[in-house]
């Protein structure tokens, strides 16, 4: 006990996270608790106890971890350490994903510039072995951000993408999906980017704004208009709406002879279709069906034909006449030009401003394309519990059932609107990293099975899957599937998927597709979406604009625990949370106070109390010992205790994270503890603080766990404690009768605002008479000693209140502080008449400012602080003329 007590007096005055966040870690790590089977093993969790589990979105393989990934980590691990400390069967299983496109570009463009050799100087199999290991490093790196996090992952059961039962889920997923003629091979249009000749996800592409010119052209009897000359070469079609009464003498089907065009006179059919915007232009289009996505789909829907213009290297083929052979973007001015010299130039738009679509793995321009591909059929029927239904279907069923709930809501319609109008899904690549097509071909045959056939003669199909076939198994291939295993079988569905909104189409509603379709069950009950970590001025982080924080970097400077708080207090569900530096050494300054609490309970209590657990059943047994104050923080904290876990239990962490902040700055260390120094309550003082630390583990575990373990000794772990019972809590303290000291808190609070509003040195004792009824409890101790009063006199509720006094006014009792011959009241008169022509002026220029030029011409940021400014002001102005009103004359 003595060497206990000893080493916590050698306690640093304050917090440095260098010194204990690895070693804490490591002691976490070794002790086996991250992995619920060593739980149950070691009496921590009962084997019948209900099961909280979640998967770690896997972060690609292709860098290190960033702010938004931190974010993502702190929620889920706050998730995690709470219901692990709540008795659950608690699994949090992490891994990576190899990122098949972002990793190879990467590799590709490091050799280039290293040693000017492509993956082609290679070979494939040299290639993928440099890619493999450039995976590894960082993958090594992501591991020790994730631990340095203070992620508490059961490092277990790691699982990768690409790893072999990863692979054996995928391929067995795809032989499915293909022998019930779900997944097909087709030519549909599709993402192709010529710089990198692959096809590329919705997910991977990124919309860059482009000014570019819009051309007015004359189709025969027509104008249309476009921002692509280059690729109406094949147009043969002129596409209108069958209610726009502009072209009612048209009739579809019709075809219009002798068309003026760019390389001679064609011939057009007239298409009639409600897909045209009717208020675009002249309302009419002509469609280039190989290289438009909306384009494809109505030659489809009519059966018309589809030409190509363009190859697969971004260059115009003999269609284009003249101009083959071009590169698209060499090619337009001299199409152009030959269009007017045709007389065929209507006008021109010079400052049309579209947004282009570029693949965000080495910014190659999109060119949509038809190509033969590999395809998710998403409209197929096909028969499930008796019904006909379809994959389509089974991702809107889940959410619209509330099997999968959506957290924020309004997420649900974005939700709807993707999977309302989703198209196929192409999931082959031609790239050489990733999951190749389990899928055989020899003289016509097409084989395809988990396993490569025996026979010779045999080529496989040279294509890899998209990376999100094989994410979209996550929830259940990183417990076993496809064998039945008791991991399976105990932790799915996933309680509960934590992601960004941004990949709630391409990722969420990927799992839906893949477990509903290959498990029939749900992959997770609820998921919930976390918004960008964005700078102070609410712009995205990005090297060019010089704002990226590192969270390593942070986490050195401030600790782990003060990121973590940053990062989830005052950030909600869905939406984008505003960080800087500032904000973080804030909440450093909040974890300093919470370990100086802990110096100050192991300093002031006896080592005997601080040293043993102390349960709610304890106190109750002593509630006759109990002070006003002691029954009035237990209330308190029983109702925190109950507003916390309500908040965590509805994914509102951040609110959890400032019910618990006000209770342990406000009402433990500025009253409490205070209090204490009078009352000297060290089981009750003990107790709250043991509480304290419970509630805050899963937000700040390193120095929660390092105070915990300062207090009962390393053989205790805070990380596997009991989280604080609500219901036990309220039947044990929530009836607690507390009025009497809250008029306490209210005089003292009172008290101290006078001397702040007056002026008045804290060494300056005061002198205050209460009004009050003679049955009325009065704390004079504390008041005293808290307001730095030198006397309380008692007065009955009808009697005259002093001369020159200051009164405030609390239930049933009003008090008046002395201020004869302690504030000089012309002095004071004089300097807030002062100050308030001060803050008048003030007010005055800024909304001079803010109703003038300068808020149309700032930028926004500048303005709403300037706004605030003014507010602030405003509020400052009001509380000086309060003040002025209320001096005695």
């Amino acid at each position: 006990m003595r060497d206990r007590l000893d080493n916590m007096k050698e306690l640093s005055k304050a917090y440095n996270p260098q010194e204990h966040e690895d070693t804490v870690y490591q002691q976490w790590e070794s002790s086996g608790f991250f992995n619920p089977d060593t739980c149950i093993d070691k009496g921590v969790t009962q084997p019948d106890a209900p099961y909280f589990s979640l998967v770690l979105p896997p972060p690609n393989v292709t860098g290190t971890l960033h702010l938004g990934h931190a974010s993502m980590l702190a929620v889920e691990d706050i998730m995690v350490r709470y219901h692990r400390m709540r008795g659950y069967r608690t699994l949090w299983i992490p891994g990576t994903d190899h990122a098949a496109l972002a990793t190879q570009e990467k590799v590709e463009r490091l050799l280039w510039h290293d040693e000017k050799k492509t993956r082609h100087d290679l070979g494939r199999d040299a290639f993928l072995k440099r890619v493999e290991q450039f995976a590894q490093n960082s993958h090594d790196t992501i591991v020790n951000q994730c631990k340095k996090m203070g992620a508490s992952l059961d490092w277990s059961r790691e699982a990768y993408t690409l790893d072999n039962k990863r692979h054996e889920a995928v391929y067995t997923a795809f032989k499915k999906m293909f022998s019930d003629g779900i997944i097909y091979r087709g030519a549909r249009i599709v993402n192709w980017d010529p710089r990198f000749q692959t096809t590329v996800s919705d997910d991977e592409l990124e919309r860059k704004e482009e000014r570019a010119s819009f051309y007015y052209l004359k189709y025969g009897p027509f104008e249309i208009g476009t921002a692509r000359p280059e690729t109406k070469f094949g147009d043969k079609y002129i596409v209108m709406h069958p209610d726009d009464e502009r072209y009612a003498d048209y009739t579809h089907g019709q075809v219009i002879e002798n068309i003026e065009w760019i390389n001679g006179v064609i011939s057009a059919m007239v298409i009639k279709d409600e897909v045209v915007d009717m208020n675009f232009g002249t309302g009419v289009m002509t469609i280039t069906p190989w290289h438009d996505a909306t384009d494809f789909d109505i030659a489809q829907r009519h059966n018309l034909d589809k030409e190509q213009v363009i190859d697969y290297d971004g260059k115009l083929l003999p269609i284009a006449g003249e101009f083959s052979g071009m590169n698209i973007s060499d090619a337009r001015d001299k199409i152009v030009a030959k269009l007017r010299s045709k007389g065929l130039v209507a006008r021109v738009d010079e400052n049309y401003v579209h947004n282009i679509a570029v693949n965000s793995r080495g910014e190659g321009v999109i060119e949509p394309q038809i190509k033969e591909q590999w395809f998710v059929d998403v409209n197929k029927e096909f028969e499930r519990n008796g019904t006909k239904t379809t994959l389509k279907t089974l991702m809107q069923n889940a959410v619209r059932s509330g099997d999968v709930s959506v957290i924020p809501s309004r997420f649900e319609k974005i939700y709807f609107h993707w999977i309302d109008n989703l198209r196929d899904w192409c999931i082959s690549r031609q790239i050489w990293f990733g999951h190749r097509v389990p899928v055989w071909y020899r003289n016509g045959e097409v084989y395809c099975d988990v396993h490569p056939p025996e026979n010779d003669g045999w080529v496989q199909d040279p294509d890899t899957l998209d990376t999100w076939f094989s994410s979209g198994l996550w929830t259940f291939s990183t417990l076993g599937w496809p064998s039945d295993t008791p991991d399976l079988q105990t932790y799915h569905p996933t309680s509960v998927l934590e992601t960004g909104y941004d990949i709630l189409f391409f990722w969420v509603a990927r799992m839906i597709l893949m477990s509903m379709y290959l498990l029939d069950e749900i992959p997770f009950r609820a998921t919930y979406l976390h918004g960008l970590v964005r700078d102070e001025q609410g712009r995205k982080m990005s090297k060019s604009l010089g704002n990226v924080i590192n969270p390593l970097d942070m986490n050195a400077l401030y600790g782990t625990d003060a990121v973590r708080l940053s990062l989830v207090i005052g950030s909600t569900p869905g939406s984008d949370l505003r960080l800087g530096e500032e904000k973080i050494a804030s909440f450093r300054n909040f974890t300093n106070k919470l370990w100086n609490i802990g110096r100050y309970v192991m300093h002031a209590v006896d080592s005997e109390t601080f040293s043993q657990k102390i349960s709610v059943d304890e106190i109750g047994s002593v509630t006759d010992d109990l002070s006003d104050a002691d029954r009035w923080i237990l209330h308190k904290l029983s109702r925190t205790v109950s507003d916390v876990s309500l908040h965590i239990d509805a994914f509102r962490f951040s609110q959890a994270g400032e019910v618990l902040r006000d209770f342990t700055w406000n009402t433990f260390a500025d009253w409490y503890v205070e209090v204490h120094k009078i009352e000297k309550n060290d089981y009750v003082l003990t107790f709250v603080f043991q509480t304290l630390l419970r509630l805050w583990h899963p937000f700040m575990p390193f120095v929660t766990e390092t105070l915990w373990q300062s207090l009962l000794g390393t053989e205790h772990m805070l990380m596997t404690e009991q989280y604080p019972n609500a219901k036990k809590f309220h039947s044990s303290f929530g009836s607690f009768e507390t009025f009497s000291f809250e008029n306490t808190v209210a005089l003292v609070s009172a008290i101290r605002n006078i001397r702040s509003t007056y002026r008045i040195a804290p060494s300056e004792l005061l002198t205050v008479t209460i009004a009050t009824n003679p049955n009325t409890v009065i704390h004079n101790d504390i008041i005293c000693r808290l307001g730095r009063i030198a006397s309380v006199e008692r007065i009955g509720l009808n009697d005259s209140a002093p001369e020159n006094s200051a009164s405030f006014l609390s239930g049933d009792l009003k008090m008046h502080v002395h201020l004869s011959g302690v504030v000089d009241f012309d002095a004071e008169r004089s300097r807030l008449d002062k100050e308030i022509a001060s803050v008048e002026k003030y007010i005055s220029g800024l909304s001079s400012r803010l109703s003038g030029p300068f808020a149309q011409k700032a930028p926004a940021h500048v303005v709403a602080k300037e706004r605030e400014s003014l507010s602030d002001a405003q509020s400052r102005l009001s509380q000086l003329v309060s003040e002025h009103d209320s001096l005695p004359v």
